[in-house]
């Protein structure tokens, strides 16, 4: 068990109200750093990236390691199928979630998944990206960082617009890769 088990949790309450992004990192902005756990015990920062390759970040909506949010489901998977797309551009991926260290070791595990997964049970990272939060959970969102530390894209998720395509994220990061 969890603090975050069961899909009504101290999470679902900080997040219920649905509210949007109140401050989004623009477009040409320095990306703001962060420093969160991934799951394999290493901790990873932002900004040890700069200067070496461009980043995507993927912030996903998954309440609890069994019960995803029906958008970002397919979108984890379409991320895992075209990894090596996007490491053949010479980007790194880097998958953002809620959930905490025990449901994220579960979910890497159970999907299988090849790319830096990292845990922000307390949602601090979606905040400081804007990401917004709705019904439980914060929403997913997508950031490509360039090689300098500035965001040259980013898509915040809608019910109009869900999360953005994998061919969209590569198309957007053709620009910034060596393999352009």
């Amino acid at each position: 068990m969890t603090s975050n088990t069961g899909l009504f949790n101290q999470r679902f309450a900080k997040n219920f109200i649905p509210l949007p992004g109140f401050t989004v990192p623009s477009v040409g902005d320095l990306a703001p750093d962060f420093s969160l756990p991934q799951i394999g015990g290493k901790t990873l920062k932002l900004s040890d990236y700069r200067g070496k390759q461009p980043v995507i970040l993927a912030f996903t909506r998954i309440f609890t390691e069994k019960l995803f949010c029906p958008y970002c489901y397919p979108h984890i998977k379409e991320l895992k199928d075209r990894y090596q797309d996007i490491r053949d551009q010479g980007a790194e991926l880097l998958m953002i979630s809620s959930t905490d260290s025990i449901q994220s070791q579960e979910i890497v595990t159970e999907l299988n998944l090849p790319y830096p997964f990292l845990f922000d049970p307390e949602c601090k990272t979606f905040r400081l990206y804007g990401a917004g939060q709705a019904l439980g959970a914060p929403l997913p969102a997508q950031f490509i960082i360039n090689q300098e530390g500035r965001i040259t894209y980013r898509h915040l998720f809608s019910f109009i617009d869900g999360n953005a395509s994998t061919d969209q994220i590569l198309t957007q990061l053709k620009p910034l890769t060596h393999n352009s």
